[in-house]
């Protein structure tokens, strides 16, 4: 249980793994910026089957990640209904139609271009979730951070990247650990406790969470002071992969799609898709 709930380099043999970091991380942002300024449907759909594709593609079960999908399904469903909330009515002004599912009282009511919109919003996110899990869970952190300064990323900033995700999976087990320590003190968490006492229960052990995770931070700066970091502008990287055949070709490949998925979102001066007009 442990290990499905830690978002971290996971090792297999796939294609996706042999890409090189750099390549990959130039990937995830021309999809980033693609689906952030898309909201052609057709597009944002291919884009979508496209990423489980490749999470297919690079044997990653869904169990190790199952708790990165429910957590951004939760948030997604706030997300959707706070959009409801605040503007009921962005779709109409978008399309420029009013089709009438259900009149609400007052200022809420249901139309298909409310749902056709948070349709499109939903799909966007969706299409984002596969690309940027693989990319942490198929590239080795140091060979991540080799690839940010590759493309001009700092190396010190680089390196604080490489940290940050290889001490993810330390936080998680320092809680697990913790969790388990007050359960064994008696303090009831599971779930035959309810939701709102399981929440205040655990609130507490946020606390000695944040002092170990402090402790480690100490001590890790502290390590890297004394052997010099950051005193050169450059450095080399041990876990740095050269480009091969395979990353030349996936990042034409992708530069074409983008540049081809770009002009077809504003071949006709409008980025919606408007399915009424």
């Amino acid at each position: 249980m442990k290990k499905k709930r830690m978002l971290s380099y996971i090792e297999k043999e796939s294609p996706v793994h042999a890409l090189t970091g750099a390549v990959k991380l130039i990937i995830f942002l021309l999809w980033s910026v693609l689906v952030m300024v898309s909201f052609k449907t057709p597009i944002l759909l291919f884009v979508t089957v496209l990423g489980f594709v490749f999470f297919f593609i690079s044997k990653i079960r869904f169990s190790d990640v199952s708790f990165i999908f429910i957590m951004m399904s939760v948030f997604l469903a706030l997300n959707l209904t706070a959009v409801y909330l605040f503007s009921p009515e962005q779709g109409v002004k978008l399309y420029q139609t009013r089709n009438v599912i259900w009149e609400g009282q007052g200022y809420f009511s249901l139309t298909k271009e409310q749902l056709f919109y948070e349709f499109n919003i939903l799909v966007k996110y969706i299409a984002i979730i596969p690309p940027a899990i693989l990319l942490i869970v198929t590239t080795h952190p140091s060979e991540f951070a080799a690839s940010l300064n590759r493309i001009g990323v700092p190396y010190t900033a680089a390196y604080s990247v490489s940290l940050t995700l290889r001490y993810i999976p330390d936080v998680q087990r320092d809680f697990e650990s913790i969790y388990q320590a007050q359960q064994a003190r008696g303090l009831e968490l599971s779930r035959r406790a309810s939701p709102l006492k399981r929440l205040k229960r655990i609130a507490p052990l946020l606390l000695p969470l944040i002092f170990s995770s402090l402790d480690r931070i100490d001590v890790i700066s502290r390590a890297m002071e004394l052997r010099g970091f950051g005193k050169h502008k450059k450095r080399t990287w041990y876990s740095s992969k050269p480009f091969k055949k395979a990353d030349i070709i996936s990042l034409a490949v992708s530069l074409l799609f983008f540049t081809f998925s770009i002009w077809f979102t504003f071949r006709n001066g409008n980025r919606f898709y408007n399915p009424w007009g």
